[in-house]
């Protein structure tokens, strides 16, 4: 169904409005572009400038077309899919229907983006055929980056219109899709806007600083770290009153929401001064840049005054850090007070709209996980702390037990079932098996079935199934060790042996940030040079060996790869990328060079570059600029773009299909498999290259541009590219390019200056420009 949609129109240009059509473009599609006068075409030039970027290459803006809504909505004739994206008020959108009807083409679909206007509220008035095609596609802000897309489809929807929609926003726009009630603010707004009243409402009544709401409110209970108050911030403060105002008109009268809502003085004068966020003067935080200074601020909930903003030490987070959020939710102090009377009346609320909101709690669940970036949903964070220790601090509490905690009395919301699988328990109180999208392949479930083929503290290795084994990185962050590379030489020797390919894919928020900088560090500090040196040794050979495997090994990034995670990108068979993988040999920024082959393998790329003819010196250009800036691509296209990826490797804009993607180009690589042979020699410029290079450092160092280290670095950098003492006359081989990264890694890694930059980036995530 999703070939049914190839052309959209999306009205109204506003920041979601214009989200969505970047987000179409980013898909491969044409995207129109109506509004106003020349809104359309101005909120097309802030899209292309925006930070973070809304397409994912500059060449998707091209797809976009910019238009008058009241001179240009004949163009809508022509579309598969409208998208209306304007304004909140029901009155608005009817008056752009009643135009729409006439101007739509015999089988356009229509949607609205509304955020909590129900949809029969918004098809009154319109004809049957009209209401055949209609139904709400609530994308969440940023469209690119936020996962969810909450589907409404009304009763006299045509089920293959909702169909069309579904699969084209899961597949092409990467979109989970999950199917919400016709019912006020839907699913994830419906619970997120009461979170977020209560947790506002008992800052103020228990007197806790923004500071400490959002330090408990947040990692501790797998919330995103901003917590409430940041994420107020990052949405814009004036939104609230909005959102409120119209769940407030549309909300069922009793609903606990109306007992929980406030207005606070305090809100008001920070909305009328200009304080609504980060897209304003700040919120509740703010960055204080008087006197030359950068200090981050916070606003004190009681008196509106800022002051700079502090780390609390709060001994309810270390409570949690052992115990989990039950241990949270008891801890006999404020904050624990506070976590549990924000999460008590909210969990209670999501446990009364089901299925009032969604069919089932699995729903409710993936809505908050995609949309909020909650971890757990609110009935398995229920699991966590325990149903029968929330149903009884909720009864001590005196709170209206819905129905469906009666049912989950004693038993949990999810069990695990002898297959595997996970099963959720529906509102006729029996268990029903947690099902999958066809095509969707998570590792996770993998896992709950079966036992490693092999595994060690740093990663492991799974059986597909089909022949295909999965490499799984399971350090914090991912991080890369000798560990990792020598389950990766074990996996290698387990699949060639007994299966047809393997595919490295993991489910943790990164793919791999590279090696463990704190490992180097220590045996630096203790002066295990040899040992540092044999790591290196270590990672090329088993980076070398993905190389030229026996079988086909394709990589399957999302989220970061970074410095030893791209190296292994650039040495895989194939890479299938999630569309938002961000990859990048970094280790500039800690005082080294790539060691691990990326110097190697992006050499031997540009070279073998026959779009870019001009011998080795241009290459060498690109990749020398390429590494010593540290470019990090923020998309799998602009990946392509930097040399990271192949033109022929694969993205996948679903994160959940990444897998199963990844599986099938491992298959398909394997039908008519032949191993690489060694790479041909190359002819790199030498010495006079390495000058010619250091030439532009020192123009940039001249303009304060580059630090006394950072020419130190690049001077390393150069050595290796340009190959060292060789001369254009001479092959080099990759041995001899590897043997250069090793020698140039083990000077630098011996100088303070980069031992420096390391501890900084271990103990800040950032770099140090020393």
């Amino acid at each position: 169904m999703a070939e049914r949609i190839s052309s959209v129109v999306v009205i109204g240009a506003g920041v979601m409005g214009g989200g969505i059509a970047a987000q179409v473009a980013n898909a491969g599609m044409p995207v129109t572009l109506l509004d106003r006068g020349d809104l359309a075409a101005r909120a097309l030039d802030r899209l292309r400038k925006a930070d973070p970027a809304a397409f994912m290459s500059p060449k998707d803006a091209d797809l976009v077309t910019t238009g008058d809504v009241d001179t240009d909505l004949d163009r809508v004739v022509e579309a598969d899919w409208v998208i209306e994206a304007i304004v909140e008020d029901v009155a608005v959108k009817r008056a752009l229907y009643e135009r729409l009807e006439r101007a739509i083409g015999p089988e356009t679909i229509v949607s609205s983006n509304t955020s909590t206007i129900p949809l029969a509220m918004l098809t009154e008035g319109r004809g049957p055929d009209f209401r055949r095609r209609f139904c709400v596609t609530h994308f969440f802000n940023p469209p690119r980056y936020m996962r969810l897309m909450e589907l409404v489809a009304g009763p006299e929807t045509d089920p293959a219109v909702a169909e069309a929609v579904r699969e084209t926003a899961d597949r092409r726009l990467g979109k989970g899709v999950v199917d919400a009630h016709d019912t006020p603010g839907f699913i994830a707004n419906r619970i997120g806007t009461f979170w977020i009243q209560a947790g506002l409402n008992a800052a103020i009544d228990l007197g806790l600083s923004v500071e400490e709401a959002d330090a408990v409110m947040g990692r501790p209970l797998g919330i995103p770290k901003t917590g409430i108050f940041g994420l107020m911030d990052l949405v814009g403060i004036d939104l609230m009153p909005q959102v409120s105002a119209s769940l407030m008109a549309t909300l069922p009268e009793g609903d606990a929401y109306r007992t929980h809502y406030r207005e606070h003085a305090l809100i008001g004068r920070m909305i009328a001064d200009g304080h609504t966020g980060r897209k304003g003067k700040g919120g509740f935080y703010r960055l204080n840049r008087e006197g030359g200074r950068r200090e981050k601020q916070a606003i004190d909930l009681a008196t509106g005054a800022y002051h700079p903003a502090e780390r609390p030490t709060v001994s309810a987070v270390e409570a949690a850090k052992a115990g989990g959020p039950a241990a949270l939710i008891e801890h006999d102090s404020r904050a624990g007070r506070y976590v549990w009377a924000v999460l008590g009346p909210t969990l209670a609320y999501a446990a009364s709209l089901v299925p009032a909101i969604a069919a089932d709690v699995a729903a409710v669940d993936r809505a908050m996980r995609l949309g909020y970036n909650w971890a757990y949903g609110p009935f398995e964070l229920i699991d966590r702390i325990g149903v029968d220790r929330v149903i009884a601090r909720l009864e001590a509490d005196g709170v209206p037990l819905p129905p469906l905690f009666e049912a989950a009395r004693g038993r949990g919301f999810y069990r695990q079932e002898p297959d595997g699988g996970v099963a959720f328990l529906g509102t006729d109180g029996d268990y029903r098996p947690v099902e999958r999208p066809a095509g969707v392949l998570l590792l996770a479930d993998v896992k709950r079935a079966a036992r490693p083929l092999t595994r060690n503290a740093s990663a492991a290795l799974w059986d597909l199934g089909d022949g295909v084994t999965c490499l799984e990185f399971t350090s914090r962050m991912n991080t890369l060790d000798e560990q990792t590379m020598a389950l990766l030489a074990e996996a290698l020797a387990i699949t060639a042996s007994d299966h047809r390919a393997m595919v490295v894919y993991n489910e943790g928020e990164n793919f791999s940030v590279g090696a463990n900088l704190g490992f180097v560090l220590f045996a630096a500090n203790i002066g295990l040079w040899g040992q540092i040196e044999g790591a290196v040794k270590a990672g090329q050979d088993a980076y070398r060996a993905i190389k030229y495997a026996p079988i086909p090994v394709v990589a399957a990034p999302a989220g970061m790869a970074l410095g030893g995670g791209c190296e292994i990108l650039l040495h895989a068979h194939a890479v299938q990328a999630h569309a938002e993988t961000y990859c990048g040999l970094v280790e500039a920024g800690v005082g080294i060079v790539p060691a691990w082959g990326g110097c190697k393998e992006m050499l031997l790329r540009a070279v073998a570059d026959r779009k870019r003819p001009g011998g080795p010196m241009p290459a060498v250009n690109r990749v020398f600029e390429t590494i010593a800036l540290a470019k990090v691509a923020r998309s799998a296209k602009e990946a392509k773009a930097l040399g990271y990826l192949r033109a022929d490797d694969g993205i996948t804009m679903n994160r959940d299909r990444l897998l199963a993607d990844a599986k099938a180009r491992a298959l398909a690589l394997a039908e008519d498999f032949t191993p690489r042979q060694p790479a041909r020699p190359i002819r790199l410029p030498g010495p006079s290259a390495r000058t010619a290079l250091m030439l532009a450092v020192d123009g940039l160092a001249k303009r304060g541009l580059a630090t006394a280290h950072d020419r130190v670095v690049a001077e390393g950098l150069a050595t290796v590219l340009s190959g060292g003492d060789t001369d254009l006359t001479e092959d080099i081989g990759e041995d001899q390019i590897a043997r250069l990264e090793r020698q140039v890694f083990a000077t630098l890694v011996r100088r303070e200056e980069t031992l420096e930059r390391m501890e900084h980036m271990l103990e800040t995530g950032k770099p140090l420009r020393n």
